[in-house]
């Protein structure tokens, strides 16, 4: 019981005598906690050990063990404060002897504390004696109640043949590394302290410095046999690792680090080793669903791995909770949507917009034809010269080449309003149309399940997986379903196309697509359609584990916690957040992700939004000069 795993603390009656023990027992008790009472090394004490070292190997000379233990120390100091008691109270009416005077010389020399008399002054000196107190060889020396007090103890490690002080402990501040110069706590402040890191290290049995969870549970003796799946691709999530010089397994990736830290901080040891799931061949042997089944049949006691909670696969294993996100969603390629030809530049704005431009351009060269041909002989003469003048004037605002003077202060208004007008729509297109000419444009190849069945189109699923299932149910023939091994291949297949044998898509958990797509560019590929929702990964038990709860527990505390997003670093399993065709999406700094959809829709909305507070300013202008035309006629009626 002195292996790794349990954990030994003695008390003061056992401490106190460990330097009475010889070097075999101090071997055999490495990485005990002791706590005894601390005795200050003073020179006094150092002094009294000579001569007490002096006297009794002078006395005794065969003797080999000379050191003073803490009890002897106590008995000296117990002695000097009965002396000092018995000076307090005199030695006057203190009767000691021995009642049969006629006893014989033998029996003189013999104790018999029966006969003893009792002493007059005995309850002044038991007070004399409770009240003193002084500086001794093991320090302050008080008595309470009949008690010796001691006031400070230390904690100490027994290690090889000798033992290493790790703290101290007081009633009133709990746990200290060290001592202040006079000899006490030095805790600077009044809290109470019971952490560890108030000590020193530890080297605990079994000889290692992390702390024992202080029992194991039940495993008969033997360690959990843990199944893991054996994968080509895919080394992010799972690796198995061969080590043929130990004939030992181990795993790494993804999963099997979120699992390691789970255990960590279970409350109690969890031994175990993984298995690999694996023929003679070294592939896996067999789908998923089998390896769960291992642990129905009793071959493994659990499984960890990228393995996905299913209702099927419940109701012969139990899960933890997901440490995952969950879903299945579908991954498509992306094609350049850009249509080379000689209208290219009309691209900018929609219809709708070049339609309200033009009629906008009508418009103010109306208003400005209202305010100015009364008073302005540039927009006077034949009917065909004053139309064509007001569209040259309107329409040569747009390049600010326009050289009619306008007269009147209202025109002025509207013109300035327009050109700031004109402006932001001449910026707007100028940027637009250098987006579409220089940033790649492109957009999904397919957007939807239906068009896969309908065009016969192959889809990607991982071998093994229950993406498989989801696929059949969806109405897919094995004709159009082609298995891949790793998200290498899958992206090989995307290369090839349904017309060589490749795919056009492929089905994948959310966790492969974070990864994938940000693997292979998110300008690549892109994640379309409806999640289909999942149990996410997690690690499966047998029916009825009592390891299944603490697990879960356990995988909350890592999850939310910054262990998790140092896992996921360490790994780059998600390197990105994944772009979807179905609300905007926030990615991560350097990657290059498609635009929003939606951005150019904005971009045409915010413009439309600029001619109206114009067109506004038109009408009312109009109806201005109208009403100060109206005005002047009435003027003129009456002096007529």
């Amino acid at each position: 019981m002195m292996s790794q795993g349990y954990v030994w603390i003695v008390t003061d009656g056992m401490a106190n005598l460990l330097n009475s023990l010889n070097s075999n027992a101090w071997e055999s008790m490495e990485g005990v906690i002791g706590v005894r009472t601390y005795i200050p090394r003073t020179k006094k004490l150092d002094d009294f050990r000579v001569r007490w070292k002096r006297k009794l190997v002078s006395d005794n000379p065969t003797l080999v063990d000379t050191n003073l233990n803490i009890f002897g120390i106590w008995a000296y100091d117990a002695t000097i404060a009965l002396a000092k008691a018995i000076e307090k109270v005199g030695i006057g009416n203190t009767k000691f002897g021995y009642n049969n005077e006629s006893d014989t010389l033998s029996n003189y020399y013999m104790l018999n504390f029966e006969k003893f008399g009792i002493a007059q002054n005995g309850e002044k000196l038991s007070e004399a004696l409770s009240n003193t107190s002084f500086n001794g060889l093991s320090g302050d020396f008080n008595v309470v109640d009949g008690k010796l007090q001691a006031s400070i103890f230390e904690i100490i490690n027994v290690i090889g043949n000798g033992e290493k002080r790790v703290g101290f402990w007081t009633t009133n501040k709990g746990l200290a590394r060290n001592l202040d110069t006079k000899g006490l706590i030095s805790n600077n402040n009044s809290i109470y302290s019971s952490s560890k890191n108030d000590l020193g290290s530890i080297i605990w049995p079994g000889d290692i410095y992390s702390i024992p969870k202080g029992w194991e549970i039940p495993t008969i003796g033997k360690k959990l046999r843990i199944g893991v799946p054996v994968k080509k691709g895919n080394n992010e999530f799972v690796k198995v690792i061969y080590d043929h010089s130990t004939n030992k397994t181990d795993a790494s990736g993804f999963c099997i680090d979120v699992f390691k830290s789970v255990v960590d901080v279970l409350p109690y040891a969890l031994p175990y080793e993984f298995v690999p799931f694996a023929n003679h061949e070294g592939e896996m042997a067999g789908s998923y669903n089998d390896l769960i089944a291992q642990i129905y049949y009793g071959n493994y006691d659990a499984v960890v791995g990228d393995v996905t909670i299913t209702a099927n696969r419940s109701n012969y294993v139990d899960f933890t909770m997901p440490y995952t996100e969950t879903g299945v969603s579908m991954v498509v390629s992306m094609k350049e949507d850009r249509k080379k030809n000689a209208w290219a530049f009309l691209k900018p704005l929609t219809w709708g917009l070049w339609v309200t431009s033009a009629c906008s351009f009508v418009l103010i060269g109306f208003v400005v034809w209202v305010l100015e041909h009364r008073i302005n002989n540039d927009f006077r003469g034949s009917p065909s010269h004053q139309i064509g003048t007001s569209l040259w004037f309107s329409f040569s605002t747009m390049v600010y080449a326009h050289r009619e003077k306008v007269v009147s202060n209202l025109g002025r208004f509207v013109v300035v309003v327009w050109i700031f007008v004109v402006l932001i729509l001449v910026q707007s297109y100028t940027a637009s149309l250098t987006s579409l000419l220089t940033v790649e444009q492109r957009r999904p190849t397919i957007t939807d399940v239906n068009q896969l069945l309908k065009n016969k189109m192959n889809v990607g699923y991982l071998k093994g997986a229950f993406v498989y299932g989801i696929l059949k149910n969806l109405g897919f023939p094995d004709s159009q379903l082609i298995p891949y091994q790793s998200l290498g291949e899958c992206d090989e297949l995307f290369l090839k196309g349904s017309v060589n044998g490749g795919i056009d898509a492929a089905f994948l958990e959310v966790a492969y697509v974070k990864h994938f797509i940000g693997t292979y560019s998110c300008s690549k590929y892109v994640m379309v359609g409806p999640i289909y929702k999942t149990g996410g990964l997690g690690y499966a038990f047998p029916k009825g584990s009592p390891l299944v709860a603490d697990i879960s527990r356990a995988i909350l505390n890592v999850t939310q916690g910054d262990k998790m997003r140092t896992i996921e670093n360490a790994w780059d399993c998600f390197p990105i957040s994944t772009p979807n065709l179905y609300g905007a999406v926030e990615v991560s700094q350097g990657t290059h992700c498609p635009p929003s959809p939606s951005s150019q829709t904005e971009l045409n909305v915010s413009i439309y939004g600029d001619f109206s507070p114009n067109t506004v300013i038109d009408i009312v202008q109009i109806t201005n000069q109208e009403v100060d035309s109206m005005n002047n006629r009435e003027i003129n009626t009456k002096e007529t």
